[in-house]
């Protein structure tokens, strides 16, 4: 292990700050923001959250960025931003802007996929915070990061074989996260089918209107609906609240309970003040866009809270919420609202409860499974994080070339109890030859539990 500075290895370069007047709802770059960081899992996410995403002036090609690049937040708008990494997904299409930094590696030297990970991992992200300027909205910039210091591998080779470790948890979370997007996707096409074109099973388990299923004009939404349908205002038939307000400084990595507020999952905490899943609306900021919490979490006084009367409405409303936006709800220049007021005349078409609970029965058994995806992913970003920093300071270590090990052993290291197998054992000898392949040295009951824990959750094909 070496010390160094990570100026020495690496550098940081600052996007240009891009004019407001450019911002477009269409376009062909896009221009990354703070919402890109997928925080706290880490990596990189499509920002849902604005809709003039795209940036039509003109760029220098440098700020144009390339798949595979790095980059990190120079700007803290949730305690623990800063030192966030993320990989650019795809070239020609991302624009940096000045919130942003690109990372630079120097290859000769340093990992590209270890420095990734160097710079997200606690003893980089600790100097960050405590160097950054106490405002509100805290900042860093490309000198800060330059100046931390960390101890890396003298060789690159485990540098390599890190990054490779590291990046074969997060792709079977970047797996189980398109899971859940597909999911969401086949849910959001049973309910355009059954609501939309209203080719919902008829009693002979036909599609209705294309069946010859009655529709009749409705005055309030001035046009056809299916027969025996309803109109319903938003208040009719639910329960519209915030809750308390919440301090993000309290999120801990290591609690419990999920938390959301207005850019939906925020982080955890130790506890909860919702024990069933909720459908919830951001209502500050980043206003009217609809997320679903998980059960046992904890909602923010930023997010509107949107309790159905009847659970068999449930997976029915939130689609519909998410089909039909409350944008229009919208109020304040200054800073964008959306209060009770002005959801509770929202109206919407209501399917009979005999509809209603079919279609629940449909989607319910795709949201346990969504659900569970979530519930994996967390554990794998406990493991993942529990990991980092023992890989970086050598506490767990690699056989070199010549299959010696080296001289540092890996000494009452304990799982924390949440971290549980993703998948059972039950090929112990394949296990083995896994470890062999990496070249993974193995000491201890503690040490071999954390490399099962990794094949375990491994997909099948990356464990050949």
């Amino acid at each position: 292990m070496k010390r160094i500075k990570l100026g020495e290895v690496l550098d940081i370069k600052r996007g240009p700050s891009l004019s407001g007047k450019y911002f477009s709802k269409t376009g062909s770059k896009i221009r990354l923001t703070l919402g890109n960081f997928n925080y706290p899992n880490g990596g990189f996410k499509h920002n849902i959250s604005k809709d003039d995403i795209y940036y039509v002036g003109i760029v220098s090609p440098q700020y144009i960025l390339k798949e595979g690049d790095i980059i990190t937040p120079l700007t803290e708008q949730v305690r623990g931003l800063l030192g966030s990494t993320a990989t650019i997904p795809e070239s020609n299409k991302y624009i940096q802007n000045g919130d942003v930094a690109l990372v630079i590696p120097n290859e000769n030297l340093i990992n590209k996929r270890f420095s990734y990970y160097l710079i997200s991992s606690p003893i980089v992200k600790s100097q960050l915070d405590a160097s950054s300027q106490q405002t509100k909205i805290r900042h860093t910039s490309p000198n800060n990061i330059k100046n931390c210091i960390a101890y890396i591998p003298s060789e690159i080779k485990i540098q390599e074989k890190i990054a490779n470790l590291l990046d074969m948890i997060n792709l079977k979370i970047s797996h189980n996260t398109k899971i859940n997007t597909q999911l969401e996707e086949l849910a959001k096409t049973i309910y355009d089918y059954w609501f939309l074109q209203f080719e919902f099973p008829n009693e002979e388990g036909k599609p209705y209107k294309s069946s010859g299923g009655k529709m009749v004009y409705n005055e309030q939404l001035k046009r056809e609906i299916p027969e025996g349908w309803e109109v319903a205002m938003l208040s009719q038939i639910s329960n519209m609240y915030q809750p308390n307000t919440f301090d993000a400084k309290l999120l801990k990595n290591t609690g419990k309970y999920m938390v959301y507020g207005a850019g939906g999952y925020m982080g955890q905490y130790d506890d909860y003040n919702h024990e069933e899943q909720e459908i919830f609306i951001s209502c500050r900021g980043s206003c009217g866009n609809t997320y679903k919490s998980m059960p046992k979490s904890l909602i923010t006084g930023n997010a509107m809270v949107v309790h159905p009367n009847n659970n068999i409405i449930f997976h029915y409303l939130y689609l519909t919420l998410i089909r039909y936006g409350v944008k229009q709800c919208i109020t304040g220049t200054v800073q964008p609202q959306i209060t009770r007021d002005n959801l509770k005349d929202w109206i919407f078409i209501l399917p009979p409860n005999e509809i209603l609970q079919l279609f629940n029965s449909k989607i319910n058994s795709m949201n346990k499974k969504q659900n569970n995806i979530i519930y994996e992913n967390q554990e794998l970003s406990s493991l993942r994080d529990f990991l980092l920093p023992l890989l970086m300071n050598g506490q767990v270590t690699f056989k070199d070339e010549n299959g010696e090990l080296e001289n540092i052993e890996l000494e009452n290291i304990e799982l924390e109890n949440e971290v549980e197998k993703c998948v059972s054992i039950n090929n112990f000898e394949g296990y083995n030859e896994w470890k062999q392949i990496i070249g993974y040295a193995a000491r201890g009951e503690a040490d071999d539990e954390i490399l099962k824990k990794i094949y375990d959750a491994m997909d099948d094909d990356d464990k050949k």
